[in-house]
């Protein structure tokens, strides 16, 4: 009788690697590896090979880069998710769509369930797990790595004895994950907050103070909120991410020290690197700002936490989401242009942006020749905006009567200073 089929989340290292001969043993089941191209800069190809000699009956290789840079990437950019005003939610972004692929891998192959290798203290699990519960609750979810508390060298030791390839035989001194919209580092001597993150943490930016000397500008297209051409060549989503990664990269923009809340209940110290995402956040922002009126722009402001904040933790597929996509659309129709942004040093600033669909008139804003506002507009206007304040200070606060004067400066001197 044929042995029920699972889809592992295969990345080839050490965990994933004898999660195979694992799950064989202790679940009795064929495993099917699964692993797609996000832009992390490994050979899936070669990635599949190791699967099938570590002893899958089927491995999965695919190119998920467009995929993931138009539904998911371009889609948080819009929406101005940033976790916590700083994160740019790569690997929380690359979690619910290789769990949705995994689960057509599944439906696919005949697969009764699914496996990742995400450990019980992070929040990948929750990603991971909540997205095949919402997607396809019929499938049993299996986490080796959560369920069998192993120490490395306890999973060095199983690999040794079941001759299962593996690259390492020391733990690096960071954890790190990647995708082309950023990296991810923590563990080691950066779970220490007040250690300055040595210099082999950082793989896509250089120290800013080796930057070049000469500042580079760069200009960046977007339609309707989505990136479309760089320094006015037009590129599809990951080659256009690749090109900032490697320009704002040079000049050492894209480093984010951060102490995050984890969805777990815990505090984490985390290294990220992101310099196109980083760039292209701030250039969308000022595009915003020329394009989106007061009242919008504000308002989106609540919009992009609560994004950020459902991403991260695993709520891709929600409907709350999906409703503030619906927002995001509407809200991003006129926001379209170019910006022109400067990198030097470790630092970007905007020196330049137009879009056909401003809000910055030039006829309003200028005290030169052609000035088109009503400035005999203003007295009036003064007067009805500033009525209930004056109400309220002539009735009250001055009115010695009803207990004025009450209008005083605050003092910010200690009582026992001012002797």
């Amino acid at each position: 009788m044929a042995r029920e089929k699972i889809i592992l989340a295969y990345s080839g290292g050490l965990d994933t690697s004898v999660a195979v001969k694992w799950i064989n043993e202790t679940y009795d089941m064929d495993v099917v590896a699964y692993t797609c191209d996000l832009g992390q800069g490994q050979d899936i190809q070669a990635i599949r090979e190791k699967a099938l000699r570590t002893g899958a009956v089927d491995a999965i290789a695919e190119d998920a880069r467009n995929l993931f840079v138009d539904y998911f990437v371009w889609p948080s950019l819009m929406a101005g998710a940033l976790y916590e005003g700083k994160y740019p939610l790569a690997t929380a972004l690359g979690r619910p769509l290789i769990a949705q692929l995994m689960v057509r891998a599944a439906r696919e192959h005949g697969a009764t369930a699914v496996a990742h290798g995400c450990t019980g203290k992070g929040n990948d699990q929750v990603r991971f797990d909540v997205t095949f519960q919402t997607l396809a609750p019929d499938l049993k979810i299996v986490a080796p790595v959560r369920e069998w508390k192993w120490t490395r060298t306890q999973e060095l030791e199983y690999a040794a004895k079941h001759n299962i390839e593996v690259e390492a035989t020391k733990k690096s001194i960071f954890s790190t994950d990647q995708n082309l919209w950023g990296r991810s580092i923590e563990a080691g001597i950066l779970e220490d907050p007040w250690v300055e993150p040595p210099p082999e943490t950082f793989q896509w930016t250089v120290d800013p103070k080796d930057a070049p000397d000469q500042p580079e500008e760069v200009e960046i297209s977007f339609e309707q909120g989505r990136p479309t051409a760089v320094n006015g060549r037009e590129m599809d989503g990951a080659d256009l991410i690749a090109e900032l990664n490697a320009i704002a990269g040079k000049h050492g923009v894209g480093r984010i020290d951060h102490v995050e809340n984890r969805l777990v209940g815990i505090k984490s110290r985390e290294i990220y690197e992101a310099p196109g995402a980083i760039l292209l956040y701030e250039a969308h922002r000022e595009l915003e700002y020329l394009t989106l009126s007061k009242e919008s722009q504000r308002f989106k402001t609540q919009v992009s936490q609560t994004y950020a904040d459902l991403i991260y933790n695993g709520l891709w597929f929600s409907q709350l989401r999906q409703d503030l996509m619906a927002f995001t659309v509407s809200n991003q129709q006129y926001v379209s242009g170019v910006v022109r942004m400067k990198l030097y040093k470790g630092g970007m600033i905007v020196v330049g942006r137009k879009s056909p669909h401003s809000l910055y008139r030039h006829e309003l804003a200028t005290y030169e020749e052609g000035d088109q506002y009503d400035a005999s507009a203003a007295m009036g206007f003064i007067k009805i905006h500033g009525l209930g304040q004056t109400t309220q200070a002539k009735h009250q606060l001055l009115n010695a009567k009803a207990g004025g004067p009450r209008l005083e400066l605050p003092s910010i001197i200690p009582p026992d200073a001012r002797k």
